[in-house]
C-alpha cells in the first residue's frame, strides 16, 4: 500500500501518512464489516482517495499562495503604496474581532461565505451583512484620506 501511495503522491513521508489514515478507517470500520474478502480492496480504494485528497490540498495550496507584489514605476509610487497599504491595515486593525475573522478569510484566503460560515459556526447571512458592515466602516474611515490626496 505504501509503494501505491508513494507512486500517486511523490513523497514517502505523505504516503505513510495516506496509508496509516487508510488503515485507521479500516480499524474504525471493522465491526460494522459483512465482508472481509473485500480488505485489501477497501484498503486499496481509501489509499488512492486519500492520495487524491492530498493533490487536492496540494493544488489549493498552490493557487491560494501569496502573489509577490508587481513591480513599481518609481520610488514616490512604492511609497504611496506601502502608505496605503499602512493605512488600510490600520484601519482593518480597528474594527471588531469578528469583522476583521471575516475579512481575512474573504480576501485573504478568497474563501466563499458558505466555507467561512462553516469555518466560524454561523450562518451565511451573517457572514454577508458582517461583511457589508465591514466594508462600509473602513470606507468612512478611508474616504477622507482620499479627498486629501
Amino acid at each position: 500500500m505504501i509503494r501505491l501511495a508513494l507512486m500517486l503522491t511523490g513523497d514517502r513521508a505523505t504516503a505513510e501518512d495516506v496509508v496509516q489514515d487508510a488503515f485507521l478507517g479500516l480499524y474504525r470500520r471493522w465491526p460494522t464489516l459483512d465482508d472481509t474478502d473485500g480488505v485489501v480492496s477497501y484498503l486499496r480504494t481509501s489509499v488512492i482517495n486519500g492520495c487524491r485528497s492530498v493533490h487536492r490540498s496540494r493544488r489549493i495550496a498552490w493557487l491560494r499562495r501569496p502573489s509577490h507584489d508587481p513591480p513599481v514605476w518609481s520610488a514616490e509610487a512604492a511609497a504611496i503604496a506601502g502608505e496605503d497599504r499602512r493605512e488600510v491595515l490600520a484601519a482593518v486593525v480597528g474594527l471588531p474581532r469578528r469583522q476583521r475573522e471575516i475579512l481575512a478569510l474573504r480576501f485573504y484566503l478568497d474563501m466563499s461565505d458558505s466555507e467561512i460560515a462553516a469555518i466560524l459556526k454561523i450562518s451565511r447571512g451573517t457572514v454577508s451583512s458582517t461583511v457589508s458592515r465591514a466594508l462600509a466602516t473602513l470606507a468612512g474611515q478611508l474616504s477622507p484620506h482620499e479627498e486629501n490626496r
